[in-house]
């Protein structure tokens, strides 16, 4: 059996998948934590790769492997491959400010031709200015800016700082691929290359594409050459975690064969997306530390209100997505105030009536990306004496973080992207109150693909695709079909408080 594999370098942790090459079975798989926080030292991330890929019994077998990883974060190298401070990561919003400045001196519809977006604080070009301008002795030092797949890509090939790894800090060997790259501000889908200029605005220093030619370019920041959708990176160094370290938290031994391929990889969403084998028509939600809302399509896509993303895809194509910060963690935030466990909060949920009685809650408990409300609050609205109930509170979070979901599909729509069915992804959609209640939101067919570690599988389906020249066309089992039951009152009353919070946080 010929096994490939994928990796998930998340918010909150590190998945490792082994798959069949030919079926796209799972053979066995890995995980490992990461720290909580906003920003992060990617040290973590290595070690937590290690140790998952220790979990899920080392590589014996595997050909071949690509990483996907959450976008926007903003790793900062030095010259000698050392990281110089803890990634920002998407979800930090210090850099607010400096979107907004980014957006004005460019102006919306210029940024959203060039780029496909619009500058918020999740987009790294909006961390570079953020580090420009706060942080000038670090700003002096960057001689590459890097995204969290890049480095561990980078690192699996036995680069990294000077001393601690087998081939040196050689930065012209970054890379990355189109999916991430779209989302850091300064590259555009439509041509496929670098806005140079656009950087240089942000972070005040040029920039160029790494190649062989690129070391030791003077004063010029390098970025990682961009690879293309089945390209190849390169062979994991055989020397990468061989050993067990002595002090504490270093990674583990693993077992690694000789000449493992290493894909492009590739952003979170678009490693879903090939997981999902998302097809146009389908509009993807995923529930997860952020929400996302992501479909394929064919063009490219810029949206000046800047609701929608036009990010690229990794397969060639294009993937508007919108992005709320506020998710699965309504549900933990509701759930601690109530005492009660996710089962506990769904069975309280269903007890309910569609609208809750009347009260809504807007969750913007992290500040919100869609709409672009970095420092709004969330708010519970509604309450009565008798609305005030456990239940209502239940069936109020799950109602407002799906309706925040729903805002998504609806710019998605009028930007005349066409949504044939719902595909429902996350560990939080496993709750049978987020299943029902979404088909009461969306007013799509709503399919629940059975629980799986899609970001990875998409990531193995790039190993699979580096491996053999072939993107390959595995199966995916549905989970869950609920019964279609729009109810349109339950997203009507939440835009009336959404409006009002909007008011309220400008």
């Amino acid at each position: 059996m010929s096994l490939v594999a994928g990796v998930d370098s998340s918010t909150q942790s590190c998945k490792v998948v082994v798959l069949d090459a030919h079926s796209g079975a799972l053979v066995r798989e890995g995980r490992a934590g990461h720290p909580d926080g906003t920003e992060v030292h990617p040290d973590h991330w290595w070690r937590a790769l290690a140790e998952a890929f220790d979990d899920a019994g080392g590589l014996a077998g595997v050909r071949s492997l690509s990483v996907g990883g959450q976008q926007h974060g903003m790793v900062l190298l030095d010259r000698e491959g050392n990281v110089l401070r803890p990634a920002l990561l998407w979800n930090d919003t210090r850099s607010a400010e400096s979107a907004a400045a980014l957006t004005e001196e460019v102006g919306a519809e210029d940024y959203a031709k060039r780029t496909g977006l619009v500058p918020v604080a999740s987009f790294t070009v909006t961390k570079v200015r953020w580090v420009r301008d706060h942080e000038p002795d670090i700003a002096g030092r960057v001689a590459a800016v890097a995204l969290p797949h890049d480095w561990l890509t980078w690192r699996l090939r036995g680069y990294g700082p000077a001393g601690a790894s087998p081939l040196g800090p050689d930065l012209g060997q970054l890379t990355t691929d189109r999916s991430d790259a779209s989302g850091t501000g300064y590259w555009n889908p439509a041509t496929g290359t670098y806005d140079l200029e656009l950087f240089g605005l942000a972070f005040g220093r040029d920039a160029v594409e790494a190649g062989p030619d690129t070391v030791g370019a003077s004063g010029a920041v390098i970025l990682p050459r961009v690879l293309g959708p089945g390209a190849t990176a390169g062979t994991i160094h055989p020397s990468c975690f061989s050993t067990v370290g002595t002090s504490p938290g270093s990674p583990p031994r693993v077992a690694l064969e000789e000449g493992v391929v290493l894909g492009a990889g590739a952003g979170d969403n678009a490693a879903a997306a090939l997981g999902l084998g998302a097809r146009a028509g389908d509009v993807v939600v995923s529930v997860g530390t952020s929400g996302t809302v992501f479909a394929v399509s064919d063009e490219p896509l810029g949206d000046p209100s800047g609701t929608v993303a036009g990010f690229a895809d990794a397969s060639g194509l294009f993937l508007p997505i919108a992005v709320t910060l506020n998710a699965a963690r309504v549900l933990t935030s509701v759930a601690g105030l109530l005492g009660v466990d996710f089962d506990e909060l769904s069975r309280l949920a269903l007890e309910a009536e569609p609208g809750a009685g009347g009260v809504v809650l807007v969750p913007y408990f992290e500040g919100e990306r869609t709409p672009n409300l970095p420092h709004a609050t969330a708010s519970f609205s509604g309450l009565t004496i008798a609305s005030t109930t456990r239940s209502n509170f239940a069936r109020a979070a799950v109602e407002g973080m799906l309706c925040g979901l729903a805002g998504g599909l609806d710019a998605l729509r009028a930007l005349g992207h066409p949504a044939e069915r719902l595909l429902l992804i996350g560990g939080a959609v496993q709750n049978p109150a987020v299943q029902r209640i979404a088909a009461q939101v969306f007013d799509l067919p709503v399919l629940v693909p059975s629980p799986g570690e899609y970001v990875a599988r998409g990531a193995a389906v790039q190993a699979a695709w580096a491996l053999t020249g072939e993107r390959p066309a595995w199966n995916v089992a549905m989970d869950g079909h609920p019964e279609p039951d729009f109810q349109p009152p339950i997203a009507e009353q939440y835009r009336v408080e959404q409006r009002k919070a909007e008011q309220g946080a400008s």
